[in-house]
């Protein structure tokens, strides 16, 4: 049973949440907030298997400093993030900051429950919209010689993304990802996933995704 905290700070939209995941058997809301600091302090206080949160909601520092708040009691918790915001520059920022997935609330209640899913299983969600983002759209800036699937690995990487869910956002092989990344290291000189991720914000090159 997965152990859901959810928070907005709108009645009715909580209890929205809370009616789709009550239809779901594997799932179960343990606690829910209005507010950041309300939110932070019940993941102190509750066992909880994944958050959903506005992305906008009341507290000082918003939910990217919410986000580490969290991860800084639990640092395994995962944490979904909900918003109204298309998913161009929002969902990457948190993505980036730490979230497990981004879902706009404009889409179906099943993307919702597919994310929460992914979340507990341990991998991170990306919507089919945030997708076409990120691998789809105009061509990418040249940089360091990478080929188009290169530049794809690379910024997955900047994104947070395992080798593993890499494969499948891509339909490779985990062999064949790992040799992209490789070449990456290769080509742009660079040691580690780390090293990877300060080349592409460093670039620009996750902000050329949001465009």
């Amino acid at each position: 049973m997965a152990r859901v905290i959810i928070a907005d700070d709108h009645a009715l939209v909580r209890e929205g949440l809370r009616k789709v995941l009550a239809a779901e058997p594997d799932m179960q809301v343990v606690g829910e907030a209005a507010n950041f600091p309300a939110l932070v302090t019940l993941v102190q206080a509750r066992s909880a298997d994944v958050v959903l949160t506005d992305l906008n909601m009341p507290g000082a520092g918003g939910a990217l400093k919410a986000i580490k708040e969290i991860h800084a009691i639990r640092p395994a918790l995962p944490v979904v993030v909900l918003s109204v915001l298309p998913e161009s520059h929002a969902g990457l920022e948190v993505l980036i900051a730490g979230a497990t997935g981004y879902v706009c609330k404009a889409a179906a209640a099943r993307e919702v429950v597919t994310a929460i899913r992914k979340a507990v299983r341990g991998e991170r969600y990306m919507s089919p919209a945030l997708r076409d983002r990120v691998l789809g759209g105009k061509a990418a800036p040249q940089e360091g010689g990478l080929s188009p699937r290169e530049r794809e690995v690379l910024c997955l990487i900047a994104l947070g993304f395992t080798v593993k869910e890499i494969a499948s956002q891509l339909s490779l092989t985990v062999s064949t990802v790992h040799t992209h990344r490789a070449h990456v290291l290769e080509k742009l000189r660079l040691r580690s996933d780390v090293e990877l991720s300060h080349y592409a914000l460093q670039h620009r090159l996750v902000e050329w995704i949001a465009r």
